[in-house]
């Protein structure tokens, strides 16, 4: 799969050195003599459209569904529902199809998180190998032929420079590495749409391309050997074929089952996140599948207390939950709050980094019914403000669907068992389906009616 270098003009069978006596107007016309942009550079037998084709198909795949879940992930913060949920304002017609978010079935955010993250971490070794079976056409000479082909590269540079930074913010996102400026949010998501626009673009002209490829030509055939175009085609006519290859090393199975490997081997160890239970443990790519509580607080810890500048005595005794609404206020302690019909609801958390947990067994006042003790009867949503510090999450809202759903609780207890002050101690917010920065730890108010 080595490349090699082309020291011989294709267009110059006498050999004669044209490189030093043509003019510039030549030299943009046809390019310089050796390097990439010359076809013979390229030697690899691997590359050719069957290669480029199937690894395509798999990512149309991939992507739908990655593209799909991230919409999803997107709609479920509710960003139109409330200033303090919205990370993207300027996002305009981008959110056209965003919608109330269901709190069933109850593991939705789960799932879908789940699977946008760990197949997102699978398509990295196939989206490396489609840049790799399609390089040569980055050097084709020269850049710009046409108008409609300026317009061709410019989806191009939309769809692998969005792809890159997409896949790769994506990446250092599940890390905990933020080393790219300003938000994973406004970047994560701009940046989706960008590589979207490009990604459309490049199904509408190549998409029959590759139908062609794999459906057509001598169907039962074997792949195309080396120099080879399916079909039967001329050696080279893709753009994709060396007209030298060198010797084979890999056979182009080869290369399709280096990847699948590559694939299944980060499948191994990121789905353990999401799965949970036993297989946690291999989750060896999600640093927070790592840390978790003791006894019945034994699951993921997102932020932790000292993280979120949330101390001892900000949660001591002297706590107070204070609940508005229609006009009226109630102080409760946490000794009150137990004294309130107390009620159950077994439910997961599920993060934006994609681990969660399996369900947990929650205990607490239900959000309706505090809204009733207020007053703030019928359907309402809440604004809920946490004592934290720090974070982009210390205050969010929530809809009135997700108030009024029975489990939807202010959390005291889990698995039988006081909260943990790194789980949310005195009190927390639990939410069936909601994505885990809206269950509030640490609440200090809530307010409903000004969701």
């Amino acid at each position: 799969m080595d490349e090699g270098t082309d020291r011989t003009d294709a267009s110059d069978p006498a050999g004669d050195g044209l490189g030093r006596t043509r003019g510039l107007r030549a030299f943009l016309r046809e390019g310089p003599p050796v390097g990439p942009t010359r076809p013979a550079f390229w030697r690899s037998p691997a590359r050719g459209p069957w290669t480029t084709s199937v690894l395509g198909a798999v990512l149309l795949v991939g992507i739908t569904v990655v593209t799909v879940t991230g919409l999803l992930s997107y709609a479920a913060y509710n960003p139109d529902l409330s200033p303090v949920n919205d990370k993207t304002p300027g996002k305009g017609l981008l959110g056209f199809y965003l919608f109330p978010w269901p709190t069933d079935p109850h593991w939705l955010y789960r799932l879908t998180q789940g699977l946008h993250v760990t197949l997102g971490i699978v398509l990295v070794p196939v989206l490396l190998a489609k840049l790799w079976s399609v390089i040569p056409l980055f050097f084709t000479w020269p850049p710009v032929r046409s108008v409609a082909h300026s317009l061709e590269r410019l989806s191009l540079l939309c769809l692998v420079g969005g792809a890159l930074f997409v896949f790769a913010t994506g990446v250092l996102n599940v890390q905990l590495e933020y080393v790219f400026p300003g938000s994973f949010y406004v970047l994560h998501f701009y940046g989706s749409w960008v590589f979207l626009g490009g990604f459309a673009v490049h199904l509408a002209t190549k998409a029959p391309v590759m139908v062609r490829t794999l459906g057509g030509g001598r169907r039962g055939a074997p792949p195309p050997g080396p120099g080879e175009d399916p079909g039967g085609g001329p050696p080279g006519g893709s753009g994709l074929v060396s007209p030298g290859p060198a010797p084979p090393t890999i056979s182009r199975a080869g290369v399709l089952g280096m990847v699948g490997l590559g694939s299944l081997t980060l499948f191994a160890v990121t789905a353990g996140q999401s799965v949970g239970g036993p297989l946690r443990a291999t989750a060896l790519l999600a640093p927070r599948g790592r840390l978790s509580g003791d006894g019945p607080n034994d699951f993921p810890v997102n932020t932790t207390a000292a993280r979120a500048r949330v101390g001892e005595g900000d949660v001591g005794d002297s706590w107070r939950l204070t609940v508005r609404g229609s006009g009226a206020e109630a102080v409760l302690s946490r000794a009150e709050l137990l004294a309130l019909p107390q009620h159950d609801a077994a439910l997961p958390i599920a993060c934006v980094e994609g681990w969660s947990t399996r369900d947990q067994e929650w205990s607490g006042v239900r959000l309706a019914d505090l809204a009733d003790l207020v007053g703030a009867a019928g359907p309402v949503g809440v604004f809920v403000e946490s004592l934290q510090r720090t974070g982009s999450f210390t205050r969010v809202a929530l809809r009135a669907n997700q108030v009024g759903d029975p489990r939807s609780l202010l959390a005291l207890r889990v698995n039988g068992a006081d909260l943990s002050l790194d789980h949310g101690y005195p009190a927390r917010v639990i939410v069936p389906a909601a994505p885990g920065v809206h269950n509030t730890k640490w609440v200090g108010r809530l307010t409903f009616g000004e969701a």
